[in-house]
């Protein structure tokens, strides 16, 4: 039923060229988002009689649900996956619920309304959840309830980190999610979100994402984030990434965080819908997994001839070496899979203060207070650098300040801690222009070639 409401949903939206994608997420991208919940706990998930609670705050028509259960089922006929869920969209609830009650589920789990501000079930955890809340939307509607809760209960809340701009709302979910989270001693949880590229780094030390990224590289809660291909959802083709957060990491996993570029794996189809034009196939998602599920570090090698086409792709794992490159052709390596630790991502914000001076070009001291006798700060002057988290701050000062600088001091009072997930910077890989001999080269012939039509021409 939601397969087939999702394909009526999907034409008309092309029809009156409204946005499908906030009515369901494309199926590979679910299928991915289960396997990697689902891929450390096979074990556990494999006995007989196994029963689980599965939660989607954004639920649609409860694809992800749908597609958790099958997955379930199909590797273990005897588990049992308890469906929860609430959605915000009377049409994609009522499909949900129907779904729901053909699969036998208790129908009463799916809750209609608005997540963010009216939660629909307040006092539960649960053991695993999945969800795609909308990108870049604002919560303006839901501002004063989410404030409210924010500032009356604190962490006691689901927004006790921070709060994100009220352009986007999609780190309110993460919250929630983690709101939903079942103790560590009870068993734990890990969940799946699909974000777009603004929650890794908008907002700079001590802003609200900030806060928010602080909060869950420094509990230990971030497992792993991986990039999906462009042009993978219904309604935009910009680039999206699955986080997997869980506070029940594996021994090998804690204090650190893998970073998978699955960006590659990807295959153009045969006819686009609306702004998707490429899917995974079982052969990329199968791939994205396995790095994840064995915790790999791992390189892209792509395989090019001598006229430059891409004959194959290969991954290669850490230890491993990479394929010999054919005759007159070559191979490029790109990173793949990341492993970092947690205070990787983390920085000091230090303000870097220089003294104001009269017009005489003497050194104004402070009058009264504290200040009296100090050198007084100009704002005009005022400048900030950024300092890595396994950094001295001291050392970082004198290395890059003061030789530049020899009269500047830190003002302590407004140093900040800050977080941020550059992600592409950790994949980037510089390829050298080409030597300046053969674009000589190449200008030389086109030059000589317009000088013939021109020839020709007057001829």
């Amino acid at each position: 039923m939601g397969l087939v409401f999702e394909e009526l949903i999907r034409r008309f939206a092309e029809l009156s060229n409204e946005t499908a994608g906030e009515h369901f997420t494309p199926r590979e991208v679910i299928r991915l988002m289960v396997n990697l919940l689902f891929v450390e706990d096979d074990d556990v998930l494999s006995k007989p009689g196994v029963v689980r609670t599965i939660y989607d705050p954004t639920a649609g028509t409860g694809g992800m649900l749908s597609v958790a259960g099958e997955y379930l089922t199909e590797h273990n006929p005897a588990a049992s996956l308890v469906m929860f869920g609430q959605e915000l969209n009377p049409e994609s609830y009522a499909i949900c619920k129907a779904d729901m009650l053909i699969k036998g589920q208790d129908v009463s789990n799916i809750i209609f309304g608005n997540t963010l501000s009216d939660d629909g079930h307040p006092a539960q955890k649960f053991d695993y959840m999945l969800s795609n809340p909308p990108f870049g939307v604002e919560w303006k509607k839901v501002e004063k309830a989410v404030r409210d809760e924010h500032t009356r209960q604190g962490f006691n809340g689901r927004f006790g980190p921070g709060l994100p701009r009220v352009s986007d709302g999609s780190l309110l979910f993460l919250m929630h999610l983690l709101s939903k989270m079942r103790p560590a001693v009870d068993g734990g949880s890990r969940f799946g979100i699909v974000l777009n590229g603004s929650p890794l780094f908008t907002g700079g030390a001590g802003s609200g994402e900030s806060e928010i990224r602080r909060y869950v590289l420094e509990n230990d809660l971030v497992e792993a984030i991986i990039a999906l291909p462009t042009d993978m959802f219904y309604n935009t083709g910009i680039a999206t990434y699955v986080w997997v957060l869980s506070n029940r990491k594996p021994a090998h996993r804690r204090g650190q965080v893998q970073l998978i570029d699955g960006s590659h794996f990807w295959q153009k189809m045969r006819k686009s819908l609306g702004s998707k034009r490429k899917e995974m196939g079982d052969a990329d998602i199968a791939t994205v997994t396995r790095l994840f599920g064995g915790f790999h570090t791992a390189q892209l090698a792509r395989v090019f001839d001598a006229d430059g086409k891409e004959l194959a792709k290969h991954v290669v794992l850490a230890g491993e070496t990479p394929p010999a490159a054919p005759e007159g052709g070559r191979v490029k390596l790109a990173p793949l899979a990341r492993i970092f630790p947690n205070e990787a991502f983390g920085y000091r914000q230090i303000t870097v203060e220089r003294p104001l001076k009269d017009t005489a070009g003497r050194v104004v001291l402070g009058e009264r207070g504290k200040q009296k006798g100090k050198p007084q700060p100009d704002s005009a002057l005022r400048d900030t650098e950024t300092v890595p988290l396994g950094e001295d701050v001291v050392a970082y000062f004198r290395r890059e300040v003061l030789p530049h600088a020899p009269d500047a001091w830190i003002d302590e009072e407004k140093t900040k801690v800050g977080y941020e997930i550059p992600f592409n910077r950790h994949f980037y890989v510089f390829e050298p222009p080409r030597p300046l001999e053969e674009i000589d080269a190449d200008l030389s012939q086109v030059t000589a070639r317009i000088q013939r039509m021109l020839t020709e021409l007057s001829a």
